[in-house]
């Protein structure tokens, strides 16, 4: 009987259905982890104050939000150099996040659960996001002004709201000024200059061509004069005011409110603010850019370049690869020289992304992108132009990357395509080009989205390559800006991917980057998932415009 049941392949059915399910818990529990663990990082946490003493230590006053518990066995306890007593069978430990980094030196610190003496949140308790040194906990005290007193006590609060709201107008002000309008000047400085310069090697650097740069140079200055004069004074203005604000140990401290992002106070907030709270956060955290070694702010800059650097490596490696398999499969003859070349190209798909991203780096970056500065752009020497890595080298290098996973799926779509319909266009007077471009492809384009999915799932997610042809940690402006020809395809960009690497495994603060890790990591699913479905629906509709023909 067991041989019989065996035989009948229900076993092998079981064990299948086994596997399947086991990866599928797995995956669900690592996007169960990556939800919470990232969803929940902008929820805003009660700020406690514990009073804790060591044995043998004074009595002290510790305020932060507790992170996470650890509780050890008492003998892994006493091996780690911990005393512990006859009657204590774990040891519980909270880990505490302080801020305060620029006053104690660290913003994390482990307590043990028996030295707390006190446990309690009180209502004044507030948390000061800053642009600088992590949060600051502690009690508002008062708010001054040209570093007079203007208000303390019961109304510091309200006026400290409302000086904050100016600082942020003044602030989004100074860097739309310093982005957009005196960044914009010196980009055109700078395309004044290399046009100089050009025109000097071509010996065609003359007097009119002089007064024409010096006259477009002399009205840049002018409005660069002016917005100086605005950043000034804008300056001065955010400069102006500060809070006053006492630590747990009791000591004052001002901070200047050029340096806040916003402060509040969570043991006073109720669900409902909680909840806008958390809105306000994740709003920034999708659209502002990064700050403190991209431990905090925004990551809108990767965002935009995983986006864009995917669809320029999409608009690339569809066409290669969809002629690559037209050739292959309508057009070579079928023998040994084509099987080889399918061999070689299954086998690419093996190769380690790394070994792409060398390749590009050594033949798009070095030798095809310095020939292009050496022949169009030589003005720019010794500064590269394209001879650096870029967008555009790390779409390609993806585009290579990929492109046999295109050519196999379109070669698979274009076998299922029944004979009788090619035999049936071109016995109706077709050519055997309009057969393919007008019955054939259209039939197998379901098959090429889903080699395009794959392609997608795969370039969005890559990390290693990139490394040498383009992401960096921090770019300074996006790809694409108001500036012409205003899509900069030389521009190194950021990556989510990388930016996952950065923080988790390079940032020099561990414990405040790990949040933000899950963060980004949910936020990378969601666009993968994104661009797979929008990929998916296209090819759904494909497929049941041409399901007809097919039957």
């Amino acid at each position: 009987m067991i041989r019989l049941w065996f035989k009948s392949g229900t076993p092998w059915v079981w064990l299948n259905a086994a596997a399947v399910s086991t990866c599928l818990i797995m995956v669900i529990g690592v996007l169960g982890l990556i939800v919470v663990r990232g969803a929940g990082h902008f929820w805003p946490a009660q700020v406690v104050q514990f009073g804790y003493q060591e044995p043998g230590r004074e009595f002290q006053t510790i305020i932060g939000e507790h992170v996470d518990t650890s509780i050890t066995p008492a003998a892994m306890a006493k091996s780690t150099g911990h005393i512990m007593s006859d009657d204590e069978d774990t040891l519980v430990q909270y880990l505490i996040k302080t801020g305060n980094r620029d006053i104690t030196g660290t913003d994390f610190r482990w307590i043990l659960e028996r030295n707390i003496k006190q446990q309690q949140s009180p209502a004044e308790l507030m948390v000061v996001e800053r642009r600088e040194w992590g949060n600051f906990y502690g009690q508002l005290l008062a708010v001054k002004e040209n570093g007079k007193i203007i208000a303390e006590g019961d109304q510091a609060w309200p006026t400290v709201q409302t000086r904050i709201d100016q600082a942020l107008a003044v602030f989004e002000e100074i860097a739309h000024l310093e982005k957009k309008e005196v960044g914009a000047i010196n980009y055109s400085l700078e395309k004044l200059r290399l046009e100089q310069k050009k025109l000097q090697l071509e010996n065609r650097w003359d007097s009119a061509a002089e007064q024409r740069v010096a006259a477009e140079k002399a009205e840049l200055e002018i409005d660069y004069k002016e917005y100086q004069t605005q950043l000034i004074e804008l300056y001065r203005q955010i400069r102006r005011d500060s809070l006053v604000a006492k630590t747990e140990t009791g000591n004052e401290v001002e901070i200047p409110l050029a340096k806040v992002v916003r402060i509040y106070q969570p043991n006073t907030m109720s669900l409902f603010d909680k909840i806008g709270h958390y809105g306000i956060k994740m709003i920034e955290f999708l659209s502002d850019e990064p700050r403190e070694a991209n431990t905090e702010g925004g990551i809108f800059p990767a965002i935009f370049g995983t986006v864009m650097m995917v669809i320029m490596m999409s608009i690339i490696v569809t066409p290669f690869g969809v002629i690559a398999a037209v050739y292959l499969r309508e057009y070579a003859k079928q023998g040994f020289i084509t099987r080889l070349i399918r061999i070689a190209v299954n086998n690419l798909a093996g190769v380690p992304s790394i070994v792409y991203g060398v390749f590009g780096l050594g033949f798009f970056v070095y030798i095809l992108g310095g020939n292009i500065d050496r022949l169009f752009f030589p003005e720019s020497a010794p500064a590269p132009v394209y001879g650096t890595p870029g967008l555009v080298w790390a779409s390609i290098t993806l585009a290579l990357l990929t492109l046999p996973v295109v050519i196999v799926s379109t070669e698979e779509g274009l076998a299922r395509i029944p004979k009788s319909i090619r035999e049936g266009s071109l016995a109706l007077g077709a050519t055997k080009f309009e057969t393919l471009w007008l019955t054939v492809l259209p039939m197998a384009s379901p098959a090429m989205m889903t080699g395009l999915i794959l392609a997608v799932a795969r370039a969005a997610g890559e990390v290693a390559p990139l490394m040498l042809v383009g992401v960096v940690k921090l770019a300074p402006t996006l790809p694409l800006d108001g500036n012409y020809p205003f899509l900069h395809l030389d521009r190194k960009f950021m990556h989510l991917g990388f930016h996952i690497y950065d923080v988790g495994f390079q940032s020099p603060n561990v414990e405040a980057a790990r949040p933000l890790v899950y963060a980004t990591s949910l936020l990378l699913v969601l666009v993968i998932v994104g661009l797979n479905l929008s990929a998916i629906l296209i090819r759904n509709h494909l497929r049941e415009k041409y399901r007809a023909l097919e039957g």
